[in-house]
């Protein structure tokens, strides 16, 4: 099983694919035709720089393939309910919610894990967090059971729906 894609992401995949293919990749072959008109390739850094580059190309693209080659597409069940966590939800969280007057918030984005980021605050749904909180809805406490057998909880404050247009591919 590979990893789980919504449609927009088997999309941007490929526009990264087609882009990497013919505007890159013909880059990187001029940029390695040039350097290796300088002459000798024993101590030539810009040919040896110019390689890299492109192997780093056709890496990524390759990388890309088995992607969407092993990927499952999902649909978002909770898409059409703005009362629910799903997919490009906002999630605002509160973590000391027995206080009267809690201070502490956090927002997070459900995004799919090919889209995810922890220090963006773009949460997996298949991370603990991500599991937990998908189908449930405002004012809800959530327990989040993490892989060691611990758990915590949180209270749902807001669910807002966003689209996923910023959110870009990460790079591996």
């Amino acid at each position: 099983m590979g990893e789980k894609l919504t449609k927009k992401d088997v999309e941007k995949i490929r526009q990264e694919i087609d882009h990497r293919r013919l505007v890159i990749r013909h880059d990187a072959l001029d940029q390695v035709k040039v350097a290796r008109a300088h002459g000798d390739l024993s101590e030539n850094f810009e040919y040896y720089a110019a390689k890299k580059f492109k192997n780093e190309n056709e890496s990524r693209i390759t990388y890309l393939q088995n992607i969407l080659k092993n990927a499952e597409i999902i649909d978002d069940e909770y898409a059409d309910d703005v009362t629910k966590v799903g997919l490009d939800s906002m999630v605002k969280v509160c973590f000391d919610f027995n206080e009267k007057s809690p201070k502490d918030f956090e927002t997070y984005k459900i995004v799919t894990s090919i889209r995810s980021n922890s220090l963006k605050k773009l949460i997996s749904i298949e991370s603990p967090l991500g599991k937990s909180l998908i189908g449930k809805s405002k004012d809800e406490i959530v327990s989040v059971q993490l892989e060691n057998g611990s758990s915590y909880e949180l209270k749902i404050i807001d669910v807002t729906k966003v689209g996923e247009e910023d959110d870009s591919i990460k790079p591996y």
